[in-house]
């Protein structure tokens, strides 16, 4: 019994931050209708509805397109947005979902919302970098 829960000790800490698989992830990417590489121009970041919330909006020049249904072409600009919602100490489940830095150049896993136009992270906090 004490072994137990010498283990149960050591482990625990692992478990409480524990994040989706890598192959979520993967999936997550593989599912994704927009795979370009984009260059970042533009970061802004607003309060959210709630304390702690973020809304996310970023645009991009697209450079290279892997795959698209949205017909975006190499050179266009796009228009990225997202929320950002704190997570507790000790929340489980997927990682938050990067904010990018201007200038920075990165793959991009996205889908369109059909109603704005603006596009939104696929992955989860793999949508911005691959494996």
């Amino acid at each position: 019994m004490r072994k137990f829960i010498v283990l149960l000790a050591v482990v625990c800490p692992f478990l409480v931050r524990a994040e989706l698989p890598p192959s979520t992830y993967e999936s997550l990417q593989k599912a994704a209708t927009e795979l370009l590489d984009i260059e970042v121009l533009r970061v802004e970041i607003e309060p959210g509805q709630t304390e702690g919330r973020q809304n996310v909006f970023v645009m991009a020049l697209v450079g290279k397109v892997v795959r698209t249904s949205a017909g975006v072409k190499e050179g266009d600009l796009i228009n990225i947005s997202y929320l950002v919602t704190p997570r507790k100490k000790g929340w489980t489940g997927p990682g938050e979902i990067p904010i990018p830095e201007e200038k920075d150049k990165s793959v991009a896993y996205l889908e369109r919302d059909a109603q704005t136009g603006d596009f939104h992270p696929a992955a989860g906090a793999m949508s911005f970098r691959n494996f």
